[in-house]
């Protein structure tokens, strides 16, 4: 089809071959031309809707890799990518004549049949290709450059088919192309996708480029001037006027309320080393005057996604204000291709970047943690439907936060951004999560719905097994899929538990029918059971909140909605309240000294620092469950802190009052009593 080239490649892939050398010199070719071969007849006769040959797109595909500077594996792999889902070559040909690095991404990029899978093949073909680039992110690579070429060339499709591409293009594509740092392929994606999604304001953005081109550019000559400040301050630099992307363009606009002649781009200044950076942004924050509220320093705190620049923006003498990006060599070649830039992750010494021959390991770009959680919590989807939906929602999430344990030995947990107390759970302890009550952020008592930020120091609060579950609440704080995935299977569960509690001729978990089950409430060690009704009276027994009774309290007992007795403290208001009603007492007396029980305490303190840290350790070394916490404002040095706490045995309940009144500070430990009657 082709004649070969000097080199002895097909003049179909030599533009492609010059691409490779230029990022890896010492690059063999060999196995691109044998690639070539066998992707060329193995597509032969094949055509596109465009009308071109088929072996057309995988070039295409691999010239987009090879230009970014992706390694001799993914460029073959690349090549390749289409034979086993679209032609008689199979996986295990791939693996024999290539090996198994090009076998693994190739199968990892082949989609699935509809006929096995239905509705559901692009979804699990995305879970299928996730699972791989698990183990090599050159998966996604390969992914990314092929959705660019087919978005290139969708003009052909029916537009209901081009809409459809271009959503999953938006909310999968593009996002993975952020996460992973390509930017290149990102904005590339963008345009293509505003251009089918939004014609008429991508229309009006390349009319506003348009018109800006007729006229002199005014950061022309500000790069000239910083150019020549750079020149004299003797640093080595390339600067140049970097144009906004149409959809930059049109969010600019949207954002600012116009565009002014400065705003269609900004200065991107590239230099030969890191510590130039700081030198070049101290030349013009000298030399211009800064704005300084546009200063961000992206090379000491970097970008989750791998990226690394100062930015910056400055005005000259004219007033012309200028957006500027600094940024070394390196961290230009990472801007633009993120993982792709830091090369293959079993990459030969021939295939580094540079001259041949330079030392090198094993250069692995890493899983980053938001693949290894995307990992974790898909296996916990098994509904497609599920999957598809926490995917798109969790890749809208493009930046990350770090938070740290505050227990020693524990290791820092990233987290996306607006994750809370109960998203920290799941990714901590798992399932075991479902027994959280509470946690501490920076010594501070907090809610599980607080949403967390970076560089917070957590420590979270577990009640002992059975002793507490999820609430339903839990779902509306909670972003990380892992963490709703979790909390809907329990949930789920429960309701089941209740289903087949309600309804005996059920057979329950390959048990005959008629076994009986306990209902859920006796997974926690609450003490209904505890009290018994004297006077005959057929209802059922329950330890009233307001006053939490426990043994040896004197109690007594009242009526209340569905029959139940309400168990109060003899003291209680509320107990004194129904009396006054008329509402008549029922005799009840304690089974045992020695039962499990749920009591509030309130303790009475001079505010100090680490009273609240010392007070939780009092309350987990006599092995309370905290179920409940609420700490007053400080008022005049003193502080008030309610606890409502589960404690396995209620004989240990004046131990534990003398553990907390034994914590420096606390003054006094009582059992609180509500303020006045109400309900049960």
């Amino acid at each position: 089809m082709f004649g070969p080239s000097r080199d002895g490649l097909p003049d179909a892939i030599e533009h492609l071959a010059r691409a490779h050398r230029r990022h890896h010199p010492g690059a063999s070719l060999d196995a691109l031309r044998r690639a070539y071969d066998v992707a060329e007849q193995a597509h032969r006769g094949q055509m596109r809707k465009s009308g071109d040959p088929y072996i057309t797109h995988p070039v295409a595909v691999t010239l987009i890799l090879a230009q970014l500077g992706a390694g001799t594996t993914t460029l073959v792999a690349s090549l390749l990518h289409d034979t086993v889902e679209d032609t008689d070559v199979t996986l295990e040909q791939v693996r024999r004549d290539f090996g198994e690095e090009v076998g693994h991404l190739v199968d990892g990029v082949t989609k699935l049949e509809k006929v096995d899978y239905g509705a559901a093949a692009e979804s699990e073909t995305f879970r299928k290709m996730l699972v791989a680039a698990g183990s090599d992110v050159r998966v996604l690579s390969i992914k990314l450059a092929d959705r660019v070429h087919n978005m290139r060339t969708l003009g052909v499709m029916r537009p209901e088919k081009q809409k459809r591409i271009a959503l999953v293009t938006r909310d999968v594509l593009i996002m993975l192309a952020e996460r992973l740092g390509v930017q290149a392929v990102k904005t590339e994606l963008e345009d293509l996708v505003f251009a089918i999604l939004h014609p008429e304001e991508h229309a009006r953005a390349a009319r506003l480029v348009q018109e800006h081109g007729r006229m002199p550019d005014p950061l022309q000559p500000v790069a000239a001037a910083v150019s020549e400040t750079l020149r004299e301050a003797g640093i080595e630099a390339t600067v140049r006027v970097r144009p906004r992307h149409l959809l930059s363009v049109h969010r600019a606009s949207v954002r600012r309320g116009g565009l002014g002649p400065c705003d269609f781009g900004r200065l991107l200044i590239v230099v030969d080393e890191d510590a130039d950076c700081y030198a070049a942004l101290g030349e013009l924050h000298t030399c211009f005057s800064p704005v300084v509220s546009e200063f961000k320093d992206f090379v000491a705190a970097p970008k989750f996604n791998l990226y690394q620049s100062l930015h910056t923006a400055v005005a000259d003498r004219e007033g012309r204000v200028a957006e500027v990006l600094v940024r070394s060599r390196r961290m230009h070649r990472v801007a633009e291709a993120g993982v792709i830039a830091l090369g293959d992750p079993h990459r030969t010494v021939a295939e580094q970047p540079g001259p041949a021959g330079d030392d090198a390991e094993r250069a692995d770009p890493t899983r980053p943690g938001w693949l290894s959680r995307l990992l974790e919590w898909q296996a916990q989807a098994p509904d497609p439907d599920t999957f598809w939906a926490e995917l798109r929602d969790d890749l809208r999430r493009t930046r990350e936060i770090t938070v740290f344990a505050e227990q020693p030995g524990l290791g820092a947990l990233q987290l996306p951004s607006g994750a809370g107390c109960v998203d920290a759970a799941y990714a901590r302890h798992g399932e075991d999560a479902h027994r959280c009550v509470g946690a501490r952020v920076n010594g501070r008592l907090v809610t599980l719905g607080t949403v967390l930020r970076d560089g917070d120091t957590v420590r979270l609060l577990l009640a002992p097994e059975g002793a507490s579950e999820p609430s339903g609440d839990w779902l509306d704080s909670a972003v990380t899929p892992a963490a709703r995935i979790a909390i809907r299977r329990e949930l789920a569960a429960r309701r089941e538990r209740t289903r087949q509690a309600v309804s005996p001729g059920a057979a329950v978990g390959g048990l005959p029918a008629g076994r009986p089950q306990g209902p859920p409430a006796a997974r926690r060690p609450r003490p209904e059971h505890a009290v018994e009704i004297r006077d005959g009276h057929g209802g059922t027994p329950r330890l009233a909140r307001c006053c939490t009774p426990i043994p040896p309290d004197t109690v007594t007992g009242f009526v209340v909605r569905g029959g139940t007795v309400a168990v109060h403290r003899a003291d209680c208001p509320v107990a004194a309240g129904m009396a006054e009603g008329g509402r008549p007492a029922v005799a009840v007396a304690w089974r045992s000294s020695s039962s499990g029980c749920r009591v509030t305490l309130r303790a009475e303190a001079l505010g100090r620092p680490r009273l609240l840290a010392d007070l939780t350790d009092a309350l987990a070394d006599e092995g309370a469950a905290v179920v409940h916490a609420d700490v007053e404002p400080p008022r005049q040095h003193r502080v008030r802190h309610t606890y409502t706490l589960v404690l396995p045995d209620a004989t240990g309940l004046p131990r534990l009052m003398r553990a907390m009144r034994g914590v420096p500070g606390v003054y006094d430990v009582s059992r609180p009593l509500p303020a006045g009657a109400g309900r049960a």
